[in-house]
């Protein structure tokens, strides 16, 4: 049985003081609650504060991106080391944002989750199409695409440290979300391959979530699909009681 995973990416949002507000809001109404692992991903500059709210809780803290080296000239850039110095459990990579608009490949991902998990990081690998492509009847070419991009070079061990987030492009941030058949038609597939190209336990213990306009009002909805595993929150998650209720209801 997966354990479900809800995750807050709270994208560019949240001064210190903010983030320290709205995750000890969270905390409070979350501190007890085992049924799902929970986890929060504020911007950089609020990591180490936001930590010290969550140190021996059951809240982890995710970073939203890492750089592949371990240190050198790469002006505003940061390492696996940074992160897990700030308190970081999990870090998420290859989110559409950042294919978008800073050029993120497949390849550059797959650097990333490499050295992730070097450095004992859990990647939350982002995934999805576009609109065009989803009109155009190409979803599962792209995510197929992109899975052998992202996991080009992994065993199955490493494969089990990993979370494979599907966010269809068209989703995030628009209001639009995915039918959770239309979900659940995509997590399968990716599950499918994961069976396919890794080992028959990998694909059942791999946990895949979804993320594209997620609400306290679709993710009980979202859940009842087999194959998804919890959600990658995004603009529901910078409220604490809509990011509670979402994970609440997520079980």
């Amino acid at each position: 049985m997966r354990k479900p995973l809800i995750a807050g990416n709270w994208k560019m949002h949240k001064t210190i003081n903010e983030a320290i507000d709205l995750v000890n809001g969270i905390k409070r109404e979350l501190l007890d609650f085992e049924s799902a692992d929970i986890a929060v991903c504020p911007a950089f500059t609020a990591l180490s504060s936001v930590w010290e709210v969550l140190i021996n809780t059951n809240i982890k803290l995710g970073a939203q991106n890492l750089y592949w080296e371990a240190k050198g000239a790469f002006t505003g850039e940061i390492s696996c080391d940074m992160l897990k110095d700030c308190g970081c459990y999990y870090v998420i990579i290859g989110h559409s944002e950042r294919r978008k608009y800073f050029h993120e490949t497949d390849e550059t991902v797959n650097k990333r989750i490499k050295a992730a998990l070097a450095s004992g990081l859990f990647p939350i690998v982002c995934v999805g199409e576009t609109l065009e492509e989803r009109e155009g009847e190409k979803t599962i070419s792209v995510v197929k695409n992109q899975l052998q991009g992202a996991f080009n070079g992994f065993s199955n061990e490493e494969v089990d440290k990993i979370v494979i987030a599907y966010e269809p492009v068209w989703a995030i941030g628009t209001g639009k979300t995915a039918t959770p058949q239309q979900a659940g038609e995509v997590h399968a597939f990716i599950r499918g391959w994961v069976r396919e190209n890794f080992s028959d336990a990998g694909a059942g213990s791999i946990r895949i979530l979804y993320g594209g306009s997620v609400k306290p009002s679709n993710i009980k909805e979202l859940m009842n699909e087999a194959d998804i595993d919890g959600a990658l929150v995004g603009g529901a998650c910078l409220d604490a009681d809509s990011f509670v209720s979402i994970v609440t209801n997520s079980i």
